[in-house]
Parts: structure tokens; sequence; C-alpha cells
């Protein structure tokens, strides 16, 4: 096949050769196919023209009007659902090859005859004018905490204009993330935009008889800063669109470090967070120019910073030492049974006042329902009633580390009144310390000892090392299955 390049070289050693046989030797073609292109005066490509008919019958000729009927009707018609439904009333009639040919002829309808499709606008992004924001789940980098999976969600923070970035880890989508995540990101730029866009976050809209509202507390935040709040219309996320697209490509670098890095595991949430920081920092970089324009255009900064928390009405301590927030439940020191307590809501962590000073610190619960009832708040009183342990309704709680439900286990197989000597057990953990207590547990079940409240206490001051148990790899015995097929053969 003769080339556009050895025919531009054609023309060129034409000028120069003898002969138009020489000029075609040295450009690789024969005198024919030379003397054609020279008195054409056109490349190869400009030679070719569109074949119009067609170089096999088509198999789709004879219902090709029921098919276009079809699409008319419904303009969401897949080609493989009508590919099916010949098939199914004319079996063997078409073969499988045929369904590109039918996707090809579908397309082509479409793109001249079918309904108009919707058409979306590019923006010309104007600097310091908005920032978007919104959650993103970070699951699926599969990020591990001190070895066990992190589920979690990332907070995210963009400029359309410079795509400067910045975000933070969060549990999930709640008025409080929302609240420090913008906050921590407009300070982090030293600036503020004029408007902030986000879709339609339940931290910040209020669904109330069908209209959509700005809750009282986000309209409070984003007055404070003087920025105008915006928000998508449902169903069009593409109008957040810089951000939506922020979350795919920052992700998409995580993952990327992460495999340089060699591990996704780390230590604590705090080194994690550090290093999806070292990321967004690498990239604001490549960003500099543009945002150096943008920044000139951003206002000022209030003087002061709102709280990251929400602060709740007083609440009730009831006298089986728990406290309700946000349909969670609690538990807190024993001692504030009767009491009303303030507690400070923030979006990983509760703080719990009692006359102006704070006198608990917890992680936050995730969604509703759930409960987290700490053995050092009722353990001493445990103590004194062991027989309502068997039936605690959150007893579930009161195993802190895996071998103190092995400690558990091994009593009720070898010890009388075992509740008895577990909530003992719980006790000297919060009198003497968790650690110690657990050692303990692991030398005496490791080396076959008795295992008694008694026992343990007699030990817990005692220098042991600590070690780990070898868990023996469980051994599938499948003669079971083998007999069950014996039997099914022979019925």
């Amino acid at each position: 096949m003769v080339t556009d390049q050895q025919i531009k070289r054609l023309f060129k050693l034409e000028k120069t050769e003898l002969t138009r046989a020489l000029a075609a030797a040295k450009a690789g073609v024969c005198e024919k196919t030379a003397r054609k292109y020279s008195k054409a005066g056109k490349l190869p490509s400009q030679m070719k023209q569109d074949r119009t008919h067609r170089t096999r019958k088509d198999p789709f000729e004879a219902v090709w009007p029921e098919i276009e009927g079809m699409l008319r009707l419904d303009e969401g018609l897949l080609a493989t659902t009508i590919f099916d439904y010949l098939h199914r009333r004319a079996p063997g009639q078409f073969q499988e090859g045929q369904l590109r040919t039918l996707q090809r002829q579908i397309k082509a309808w479409r793109a001249v005859e079918g309904p108009a499709k919707e058409v979306f606008f590019p923006q010309e992004r104007r600097p310091g004018v908005q920032c978007q924001s919104d959650f993103t789940c970070m699951n699926s980098l599969g990020v591990m905490i001190a070895d066990q999976p992190y589920d979690h969600i990332f907070y995210h923070f963009v400029l359309p204009y410079s795509n400067w970035e910045w975000g933070e880890v969060c549990y999930s989508e709640t008025l409080e993330a929302l609240r420090a995540g913008l906050q921590n990101a407009l300070w982090r730029l030293g600036a503020v935009p004029g408007e902030h866009r986000t879709d339609n976050l339940g931290a910040a809209i209020n669904n109330f008889q069908g209209r959509k509202e700005f809750n009282a507390s986000y309209q409070g935040l984003v007055d404070h800063y003087r920025i105008k709040p915006t928000r998508n219309y449902p169903g069009n996320s593409h109008e957040n669109g810089s951000v939506e697209q922020s979350h795919h490509r920052f992700k998409l670098a995580v993952g990327q470090n992460l495999i340089l890095r060699g591990s996704r595991n780390f230590q604590t949430r705090e080194a994690y967070q550090e290093f999806l920081q070292e990321i967004m920092i690498k990239r604001n970089k490549t960003r500099s120019e543009r945002f150096s324009e943008e920044v000139k255009t951003l206002r000022e900064l209030p003087d002061r910073r709102l709280e990251d928390y929400t602060e709740t009405a007083p609440v009730n301590v009831t006298r089986f030492s728990t406290i309700s927030v946000r349909k969670n439940v609690y538990s807190v020191d024993s001692r504030l049974i009767g009491s009303k307590v303030k507690v400070r809501v923030y979006g990983d962590k509760l703080e719990v006042w009692y006359n102006s000073k704070c006198v608990l610190c917890m992680p936050r619960l995730r969604g509703k329902g759930g409960h987290a009832i700490n053995y050092r708040h009722i353990a001493h009183s445990l103590a004194k009633k062991p027989g309502a342990f068997a039936e605690y309704k959150y007893r579930s709680d009161l195993f802190p580390r895996f071998m103190f439900r092995v400690a558990y286990d091994w009593l009720g197989e070898n010890v009388v009144k075992a509740d008895a000597h577990y909530v003992k057990i719980l006790l000297l953990a919060a009198n003497e310390g968790e650690e110690r207590v657990d050692r303990v547990i692991r030398y005496l079940i490791k080396h076959g000892k008795p295992l008694t409240h008694n026992i343990v206490a007699a030990k817990v001051n005692e220098d042991i090392p600590s070690e780990g148990i070898t868990m023996r790899k469980p051994v599938a015995d499948l003669a079971a299955y083998d007999n069950l097929l014996e039997a099914t053969d022979a019925g």
C-alpha cells in the first residue's frame, strides 16, 4: 500500500531527479504509480472515496421496519434486547455473530433519526467565585489501621478554578464532619471564596414537606464566613462536577501511592491522615500558577473559627449509668447517675461535660441503635451483683479484648459460678490495668493452668513476658460429606 509519506517524497524528488523513473525508484513506488499520483496531484489519503454500497446482504433488512418501530416506541431499548426478541421469535434465523451488525445499525439510526440527547455545557470557571465539597467512600482502597480493615469516608474540598484541594478522614456524613472539614479547608487555604456548592447533603439540608432548605446550623456556618450556600438539583451530580472528578483522581493517586509505599496498613489513623495530606500537598504544588492567580481574588477569613462540635441539650444519666445521644447508648461514670450532663458531639468523638468541666471523652458511634459500654464505669457495681452479668443487655461490650472472651469461655466450662469469677477479673482489669490482666490470662491459657479470679489476682503484679498464643489451624474432615454422597447414591 502506497503511503502519503512516499508520495510526498516523490513530489520532491521529481523536482530534482532527471527522470520520473529515478524519482519513483527513490520514493519506493513503481513508475506507473508515480505517474498516477503526479497526474492527480493528490496524496493517497485524498483520493480515497467512501464506500456507499454493501459488501454483503443485510441480515436485518426484512425486519428493520419492525426494529425501527420498537426504537421509536422506547428510546432506552438495547440492541441485545431486540436481538433476543428476534431470536426467540424465529430461532435459527439470526446467528450470535450478527449482534454486532445490529448494534452498529441501531447506533447509526439513533445518530440520524433517534431522539435528541442531553447536552452538557462546559462552564467557564472564574477565580475565587466558588468552592465545592462532598464526601466520598474510600473503602475500595483496602486501607487498614493496626492490621484491621478501616471503613471510612473522606471529606473533599476543591476550588474549581485552580483545582486546589484539601480534605480529611471521617466516618459519616454528619453536620459535625462537614463543619470541621469545611473550616479546616478554609483555614488551610487562608481565605474564603464567594460560594460553597454541595450536593443534597443530609447534614446541610432539611426536607420539610417536599421543600429542601438549608438547616439552621449549616446556614449559621456559612453566614459566619459570609459564603453563599448553593446545592445541586437532585440527581444532577454533574452540577458539582469539579469535586466529583477530583474524587476519582484523588483516590487514583492514593491507590498508586499505596502501591509505592508497599503496604496499606497504618499504625494509627493520624499516620494515615498525614499520608493523605502529603499527597494533597504534592498535588497542590502542580497547581501553583492558577492558585496564585485565584488566591488574589479570595476574601479574608473572619477573626475566629466556629467550634467543630454541636452541644446537646442537658442529658439525663440513667440508673443504668448510661446516656442516650443521637439514638445511641453510651456508658458514663456511675457517680453521675441522676445528674444532667451536656454532650459535645464532634465528627468522631463525644465529650461529656458536667459542671463546666469535661469529665469524659469517647469515640462516637456510627449510625443509630448502637451501644458503647465501658466496663470500667460499671465493674465495681457488677462485682456486687454478678448474677446480672448473664442476661445483661449490653454484655457483648464487656469483653474488652479477645483473651477476656477466651477466659470467660474457659470459666464456663471448668468453674462453678463462672460469672462471679469473670466480673471480678473485669474489676481487677479496671483497677490494675487491662494490659496486665490480659497478659496473665494469655500466660495461664497457653501453659494450661487453672484460670480463676484468685490466680489472676496473685499473678497480675508479676513480671510475665508478653507472648502470643499459637492457634491450631482447623483440619477439615470431609469424611462426613463422602458418607452423605455415598448414602445419596445408594438411595
